[in-house]
């Protein structure tokens, strides 16, 4: 389990609290300020208890966390915008909004991350302009060709529960899935484990082969009645131990919309089920379908269990993860990866980690290597975005050294890598920093407003929308484009 015990004193940035005394239709600051006040303590007011405060540097240097790449709780608010619904403030984590959006670092030369780390003072329309600099740390991990990865063996958990029968649910999942058996190679190999009030093997570990059988069993799949996920995820780590191939990737694949209401339908007893089975050699990954979605289990269940969840509403996006993006990403690069970031109290005052909320490591946890981290595949890359407010008059020094730590997914051999920032690094204008970091400060601080974070009262939807349609340009990124859209959108409801 994930340690969240932290040192230090967490302080506030009183430019939240002015900006709750002016704020504009749109739920932001009425103006920008030149300079931030000096940070208050969470005593002087305001409930912040359920974010990443901003810690004083003297008192807290070091910021640790381990890595995720989920991206679901984007997606599913990107659904929910579309359909015209505001969107659940609890299934918000910047985090996922942050890294739904391709950053284009360097890859490694071999095996393991690079480091990439830069900044940008804050825009002009930010609340604290002017005393708070972002900090972008991005981590890559090197690519694989798919014709040369390993053979990978699959165990399809599959919801056929009643709540499947909407549009959009099991038929994007058949589509995908007939796609995908199309796209794997012979040599690998498929389970198929479905549960309604039950569960029950559809097909045992299959060479995919024998597609036609595959094909059949995904062509008998219907909507039956409840919803007993412990069942089905309980057999499908079952087939997959029985079917576990020696030096292939295998993963359990859970497709369903996460509305258990029949056995445990809690994430804790579940994964007290399927810990032994995992035992860091069957990876998970959820893949979250439909209009009502069970965020906040598939994200535990994926979390803890050694994998990542993603979303899909639209049968491209399906196609797309299972054709292009899983085929490719089934073998892992780093297991039990962490970041800590150390801060030099010299020249930083205070800085805050936009996100993670729910991944902190306690700071003793980093180089612990019996403490999870996070799973982290080919090409994948890995974003955090922080707010540093640095010393007043200071213009040259030192401001972080990043270190990353993973496990070797084969050897459970422990590496490091390390980068650091200086201050002429992190002074550059915001419009001339990376259009990609400007997404980035773009998909975070719209996190922030959708979960009423007191820190998304230091920004305005409709400055958001421009700075994503300006990045939209020069990236010619059709996915940021939408961002945009997406923001206009959250603001048009709001009004």
């Amino acid at each position: 389990m994930r340690h969240m015990a932290r040192t230090g004193v967490p302080v506030l940035a009183a430019a939240v609290l002015v900006a709750l005394a002016a704020c504009s239709s749109d739920g932001g600051p009425l103006t920008a300020h030149d300079e931030a006040p000096p940070p208050v303590t969470a005593a002087e007011g305001g409930d912040f208890s359920e974010f990443q405060p901003e810690y004083d540097a003297q008192e807290q240097p070091l910021s640790t966390f381990a890595i995720d790449i989920d991206t679901a709780s984007y997606t599913y608010a990107r659904r929910q915008l579309l359909d015209g619904r505001t969107v659940d403030p609890s299934t918000v984590r910047p985090e996922e909004f942050i890294n739904a959006f391709r950053q284009d670092y360097r890859p490694p030369p071999g095996d393991g991350f690079s480091i990439t780390v830069d900044g940008a003072r804050t825009p002009d329309e930010y609340a604290g302009a002017g005393a708070y600099h972002l900090m972008r740390v991005g981590l890559q991990t090197r690519g694989v060709d798919s014709a040369t990865r390993p053979d990978a063996a699959l165990t399809f958990v599959i919801d056929v529960s009643g709540s499947m029968a909407e549009p959009g649910r099991l038929d994007l999942v058949q589509d995908a899935l007939h796609y995908l058996i199309d796209q794997l190679r012979p040599t690998d190999s498929v389970a198929i484990v479905v549960y309604s009030d039950e569960a029950r093997v559809l097909r045992e570990m299959t060479p995919a082969s024998n597609r036609g059988s595959l094909h059949a069993a995904v062509d008998d799949l219907a909507p039956e009645n409840s919803t007993n996920l412990e069942a089905g995820l309980v057999l499908g780590y079952r087939v997959a131990r029985a079917g576990f191939v020696e030096g292939a990737t295998n993963r359990v694949i859970l497709l369903s919309d996460g509305l258990a209401n029949v056995g445990n339908t809690e994430a804790s007893p579940i994964l007290a089920q399927i810990r032994e089975e995992a035992r860091k050699q069957i990876s998970l990954l959820g893949v979250g379908v439909g209009s009502e979605y069970g965020d906040a289990l598939m994200e535990r269940l994926a979390d803890e269990g050694d994998g990542f969840v993603v979303y899909v509403s639209e049968p491209d996006q399906a196609r797309r993860l299972f054709v292009d993006r899983l085929p490719a990403t089934l073998t892992v690069r780093a297991l039990d990866a962490k970041v800590q970031v150390a801060f030099d109290p010299s020249t930083v005052d205070s800085y805050r980690l936009v996100g993670y909320d729910n991944r902190v490591l306690s700071d003793e946890d980093f180089r612990d290597d019996r403490v999870d981290g996070g799973e982290v595949g080919p090409g994948h890359s890995v974003t955090a975005l922080y707010l540093v407010r640095l010393h007043e008059n200071v213009t040259a020094g030192p401001v972080a050294e990043v270190r990353v730590r993973w496990l070797h997914p084969t050897t459970r051999e422990p590496s490091e890598t390390a980068s650091a920032i200086t201050v002429s690094e992190l002074d550059v204008p915001f419009n001339a920093a990376s259009p990609r970091l400007r997404v980035a400060y773009a998909a975070g601080f719209f996190a922030e407003v959708l979960r009423k974070s007191p820190y998304g009262r230091d920004v305005r939807l409709a400055d958001l929308a421009a700075i994503a349609e300006a990045a939209a340009q020069e990236t010619e990124d059709e996915s940021v484009a939408e961002l945009a859209r997406l923001i206009r959108q959250a603001l048009r409801l709001a009004d």
